[in-house]
């Protein structure tokens, strides 16, 4: 059985997506311009997360949260923070400073998470 706290922080998890996705979604252009991250990348990474945020809401409803989705989950976090580092650092895409720190802090962020949410789906308590 997984803890009431792997299903907060799925929930958690389900909030930032929708959020961090609606604002990709509208605010694109102005982000593309104010971090020389390509717009396109900026939409449809934006677009990407609305379903998954709709993935983790539903299974951190579940009861117990399955483990398959749980691992799922983290890969899938694990992938977006791969991605977000290796995308600049090998040149793929070249932000400015500010979009480094953009890039770089919301793949802390997701890092946390993704560390607070294995442990949890694990029946364990680690601290962040």
């Amino acid at each position: 059985m997984n803890s009431p706290r792997l299903n907060t922080l799925l929930t958690i998890d389900a909030a930032t997506c929708a959020a961090m996705g609606s604002a990709l979604l509208v605010g694109s252009g102005t982000v593309a311009a104010l971090t020389e991250i390509p717009q396109a990348l900026l939409f449809w990474a934006g677009a990407s997360l609305l379903p998954i945020a709709i993935f983790m809401a539903l299974f951190g409803r579940a009861e117990p949260v399955p483990g398959w989705a749980a691992k799922l989950i983290v890969l899938g976090n694990l992938a977006w923070i791969l991605a977000s580092l290796l995308l600049p650092a090998s040149g793929i895409i070249v932000p400015n400073a500010l979009g480094w720190t953009f890039l770089v802090g919301q793949a802390g962020v997701v890092a946390i998470l993704t560390r607070l949410e294995f442990g949890a789906s694990r029946g364990r308590t680690i601290a962040a």
